[in-house]
């Protein structure tokens, strides 16, 4: 279908490189970003419960605030 939007010019200019760039249309590009944005709404209406597991023992030499020995810890590394 054939219509006429107005569209922000530099969004527009985004879309534009992104065609582009990617050998495609500016229609088809447009067309994948609002399905995209359709389908991202539809699936995060779900709600998720996760179990949560309190604990007020840590592992001796373990730092909570230290994200990178958190990680070698968790890949198995020592440090």
């Amino acid at each position: 279908m054939r219509t006429t939007v107005r569209i922000d010019d530099r969004l527009l200019v985004e879309a534009k490189t992104r065609a582009a760039r990617s050998g495609r249309t500016l229609n088809q590009v447009v067309e994948d970003a609002l399905r995209e944005a359709f389908a991202r709404r539809d699936a995060g209406g779900q709600r998720v419960e996760l179990p949560v597991f309190r604990s007020t023992r840590v592992m001796p030499g373990v730092d909570l605030d230290d994200h990178a020995s958190l990680l070698d810890l968790m890949d198995g590394r020592d440090r």
